[in-house]
């Protein structure tokens, strides 16, 4: 026996252990379930089934490899393997199929968060350019006010004319 440094686990005998990779184990399973829920499945099941029922009715009894008298018990175990098979591996997939609707679900709620906070950013940037703006001059004002300065100094010229031809007259 080979020692081992670790004594606080129990030592475990040698087992077959099978290995798989969950991962491809599941896109597996994802195909199967995929199939198993399409209208091809349906006929084809539904076509064996009435081809299995009628190999075992119309045909003399001692030609019946499944034969009604009996209940179709073969049909039955068939069906049942088919079932237990298809369930768990439909359950596999809708387990699967949830993870990834939750970590989309994450995913959304984080974009949708930093989408809000980025709108409620530039909502604040635009309410401080807004306010920037209101004591900006306008065009129009800047007018009047050239008017209104134009005017002014046309009368100071006129005021300053007015006084030069007084002192050259006197």
């Amino acid at each position: 026996m080979k020692r081992r440094s670790d004594l606080t686990e129990p030592r475990q005998r040698g087992r077959f252990d099978v290995s798989y990779d969950p991962e491809v184990f599941g896109q597996f399973s994802e195909s199967i379930a995929r199939y198993l829920g399409t209208a091809r499945f349906l006929v084809w099941q539904t076509g064996v089934i009435v081809v299995w029922l009628g190999l075992n009715i119309i045909p003399p009894e001692r030609y019946q490899f499944d034969p009604w008298s009996r209940g179709l018990v073969l049909l039955t175990l068939v069906l049942s393997l088919q079932a237990s098979y298809a369930a768990p591996l439909i359950l596999l997939a809708q387990n699967r199929q949830e993870r990834r609707d939750r970590i989309q679900a994450e995913r959304d709620r984080e974009v949708a968060e930093r989408t809000q906070n980025d709108t409620e950013f530039l909502a604040r940037e635009i309410a401080g350019v807004r306010l920037a703006l209101a004591d900006v001059v306008t065009g129009e004002e800047l007018r009047d006010q050239l008017d209104d300065l134009t005017k002014a100094i046309e009368r100071l010229t006129e005021r300053v004319d007015g006084l030069a031809v007084d002192r050259t007259a006197d």
